[in-house]
């Protein structure tokens, strides 16, 4: 538990550098979030740690319902997330800046109270308390390099994308099962980590196995590259499918 803690620390901290590097003059600027300006991503991070923090409490509806409190019922999860940043789109990015490092502090302390295996709510049922604290790397993950692109900075991607690779890979039941697909046979990650070593998920006979870097991997489950824009391949009779599916988030 403590690892993926600490990388979400890290990657957490690397997003607040970013935003201070830039300072709040930038914050309205677009993010490569479609709709979303620098200021609504920082927005709507905050906004789902403290969620993420309510489940560690076990306080999730109330979180909820503070955060949807007016607001219509929501189409999907997305549509959800939306209107939670509509909502209070327009705050001073120093009030966004100081409820995002406040939020940060908070989630890290509610989680770190939990073991691995505890059972939380969250917006899609249950799951393990090591799985949370990993989704919530892997949202932060895409929207730093959201907010990144927004601000025309390059961020080197680390060995702390483990984790994600991990999750996307180990959630490929639920992925498959989100597309109302049978869930797939057995599949391999067999990738290339940004320090330059090899990670294997999975067994090496599993009838599909992927290739390549893992920011690929981890940039098409978090839908910001389409697979046919990237080195990754595959091999077995599913491959196209898991690339298709594969998915980082609720």
């Amino acid at each position: 538990m403590q690892e993926v803690l600490t990388a979400l620390a890290e990657q957490q901290a690397e997003l607040t550098s970013l935003l201070d590097t830039a300072g709040p003059h930038r914050w309205a600027e677009p993010s490569a979030c479609a709709g979303w300006s620098v200021a609504d991503v920082v927005l709507h991070l905050a906004q789902t740690n403290e969620m993420a923090t309510g489940s560690a409490h076990g306080d999730l509806p109330a979180v909820l319902a503070r955060l949807t409190e007016g607001l219509a019922a929501a189409s999907d999860i997305d549509d959800g997330a939306a209107l939670m940043v509509a909502k209070e789109r327009g705050a001073p990015p120093e009030q966004i800046r100081r409820r995002w490092a406040r939020s940060c502090t908070d989630l890290h302390a509610a989680l770190a109270e939990r073991a691995p295996a505890d059972r939380l709510t969250w917006v899609v049922g249950d799951m393990a308390a090591r799985t949370l604290a990993t989704t919530r790397l892997a949202e932060t993950w895409i929207h730093t390099g959201d907010v990144a692109a927004g601000l025309g900075v390059t961020v080197a991607p680390t060995d702390r994308l483990w984790h994600i690779a991990r999750l996307a890979w180990r959630t490929l039941p639920y992925a498959f099962g989100r597309a109302e697909r049978p869930a797939p046979g057995p599949v391999a990650f067999e990738l290339a980590a940004p320090s330059g070593t090899r990670w294997s998920f999975g067994e090496p006979s599993s009838a599909t196995t992927i290739r390549g870097a893992a920011h690929e991997l981890c940039l098409v489950a978090s839908r910001r590259v389409a697979p046919g824009a990237t080195s990754l391949v595959g091999d077995g009779p599913q491959a196209a499918e898991v690339l298709a599916l594969v998915r980082t988030w609720a």
